[in-house]
């Protein structure tokens, strides 16, 4: 059977940024900040020691025996201190370093902190709401390089991006130590500001709940905004230490929550951390099972009497694409706000499914005959006609194609090194459905500049893409070079072979659009060609191929120009724009 632990690891990888996290006192606890209980006993030893009394070895004890009722944390700060600044002041010494032995000794990020901010650097987790007042998961954030989003008074929150803008934001629901609105007293406790509860009611609406090192004891208008939640599109998880009281047992019941028992919530965060970066490197496709495709691939392209093998195996591998691309985790519907870090996982998640395919893919280009084609071909209609589910947002939409863009530069690497140029025309003459009712040739709707709704340069969000020209083609350069060592080892070449593959989709695209001829603007979709000084070389091959062999170029013959003079006549424009950088894109 798989545990809670495990079920939520799994939930977690296929969902990221669907589950927020609600931290109590008990995951800064090993930082030497101290729990409510801890800090309620020490401040009845503080109590005593003014009234010259001794409330050793159980001041809990001490308290029933002099006042008669149960010690309350939140009374006894309201009974030691009369104004809010007061009790922060009082507070304070809790939750920074003490190098003197006090109760508060490190003060640093514990184990739990560190892995909570793992997993929101890696885009797994957006949300966190806490009622502790210490800034240690703050530090832990910023040791990854994160800013996050930090709401802990009303002000902030009139100022705060939304949600969905953020890459990380935490919500203090009781405040910090280092502002004197903190909440503590039963009265604060027990009832929060309108926005604030409205705050809550959205995030317990929209997102599952993992929740660790809380009581629910003390935080009454926490628990009243749990059970006004009536959505149950996620489970809510309790990972929880020893026996929960009936405060918890309620919101349990109320939730239908899975309770995971724990050691500490430093053993629960890094393991939730292991087990979640362990789903994710699996689903990533075995290198063994990528070298067995491909060794399997090379053994059926020469013999005629493994075609059905050989077809097989290309619709089963696309079929796991499809399937991988079209899950929860990826799918254009349960796509977030774009972001550099959602939009770069969405991306790397594609290519993540795509491994084994693409590993195929460029050896099929360079080795791949004319009866061999069919499959390919089918193969790029399959990617491409997924892409026509609704989005709200078009860029994840126009996405789900990002797959079959990947598999034609794949295969076109290939065949560009063995100059297959009819199978380069074949790929790019294939029918996709962009639309429901729309269907285009691959030439218009998969080639980089073609493949947003929104432009090629929109993708500057992807990570280390922002000062790009073309990122999108820079980043597929990058994306497929290991798959391409396969057949082009050298660097050089590699990038020779890319910019003629780009250079071929211009002139081809150039051929669909318009006849050219005296007067007309030439228009050219940009690639990597343009800035490289690969370019010019490219360039050159395909001037030196229609010189010396005229119509008989396979340049003509496979309709990438419309004769040998038209094409001297789009080389020459190219170059002009090669030369000065500057082009008209689709």
């Amino acid at each position: 059977m798989i545990d809670s632990l495990q079920a939520l690891a799994f939930s977690v990888q296929a969902n990221p940024n669907v589950y927020a996290v609600l931290l109590g006192s008990g995951v800064s606890n090993s930082a030497g900040i101290p729990t409510g209980c801890e800090i309620t006993r020490d401040l009845i030893r503080r109590l005593a020691s003014l009234k010259k009394d001794t409330c050793e070895p159980d001041p809990y004890l001490w308290y029933r025996t002099r006042y008669g009722k149960e010690p309350d944390y939140a009374e006894l700060l309201e009974e030691l201190t009369k104004r809010p600044a007061e009790r922060q002041q009082l507070l304070r010494r809790y939750f920074e370093e003490d190098r003197t032995g006090g109760i508060g000794i490190s003060k640093k990020p514990t184990a739990a902190h560190k892995a909570l901010a793992a997993l929101v650097a890696a885009g797994y987790i957006r949300v966190i709401v806490t009622t502790n007042y210490d800034r240690l998961l703050e530090t832990a954030l910023t040791e990854h390089g994160i800013v996050p989003t930090v709401v802990s008074t009303e002000d902030q929150l009139e100022g705060a991006l939304p949600l969905i803008h953020t890459r990380c934001y935490v919500f203090k629901v009781n405040g910090d130590y280092r502002d004197t609105r903190i909440k503590n007293t039963p009265a604060e406790l027990d009832s929060y500001p309108v926005r604030y509860n409205e705050l809550l009611d959205r995030i317990l609406d929209e997102f599952g709940l993992i929740m660790c090192g809380w009581s629910a004891e003390w935080d009454g208008a926490l628990r009243d905004a749990i059970c006004r939640a009536k959505s149950r599109r996620f489970t809510t998880y309790w990972a929880a230490r020893g026996h929960l009281g009936d405060k918890a047992q309620r919101l349990i019941a109320h939730q239908r929550a899975e309770v995971i028992t724990i050691r500490n919530a430093d053993d629960f965060f890094q393991a939730l951390q292991n087990h979640v970066e362990s789903i994710e490197q699996f689903a990533r496709p075995h290198p063994l099972s990528t070298e067995a495709s491909v060794a399997s691939l090379k053994l059926f392209i020469p013999d005629p009497k493994c075609r059905i093998q050989l077809g097989d195996l290309v619709t089963n591998t696309v079929r796991s694409v499809i399937k991988a691309t079209t899950s929860e985790g990826l799918s254009a519907e349960s796509a977030p706000k774009p972001t550099t870090e959602s939009v770069t996982a969405r991306v790397r998640g594609y290519e993540a499914a795509c491994e084994t395919l693409l590993a195929m893919a460029v050896v099929a280009g360079y080795w791949a005959e004319d009866e061999h084609h069919e499959d390919w071909q089918s193969a790029l209609r399959q990617l491409g006609h997924i892409a026509v589910k609704d989005s709200i947002l078009p860029r994840w939409n126009d996405l789900q194609r990002y797959p079959a863009t990947l598999l034609l530069y794949a295969l076109g690497i290939g065949a560009v090194k063995r100059m297959r140029l009819k199978f380069i025309g074949s790929l790019l003459s294939v029918i996709i459905r962009t639309d429901p009712g729309i269907a285009e040739p691959a030439i218009d709707a998969l080639p980089p500049s073609c493949l947003l709704r929104e432009g090629n340069k929109s993708m500057k969000i992807l990570e280390g893409m922002s000062d790009r020209k073309l990122p999108i083609n820079d980043w597929i350069f990058s994306a497929l070079q290991t798959h391409a060592q396969r057949i082009i080892p050298e660097p050089d070449q590699y990038r020779l072979a890319y910019s003629k593959l780009e250079l071929l989709i211009s002139l081809r695209w150039l051929y669909n659009e318009i006849t050219v001829r005296e007067g007309d603007d030439i228009l050219m979709l940009p690639g990597a060609f343009v800035y490289w000084p690969e370019g010019k070389r490219a360039l050159q091959e395909v001037a030196d191929s229609l010189n010396s062999e005229g119509e008989e170029s396979p340049y003509v013959r496979y309709n990438f120009v419309e004769s040998v003079d038209a094409g001297m006549d789009v080389l020459e424009v190219f170059m002009q724009n090669i030369q000065y950088q500057q082009w008209r894109a689709k």
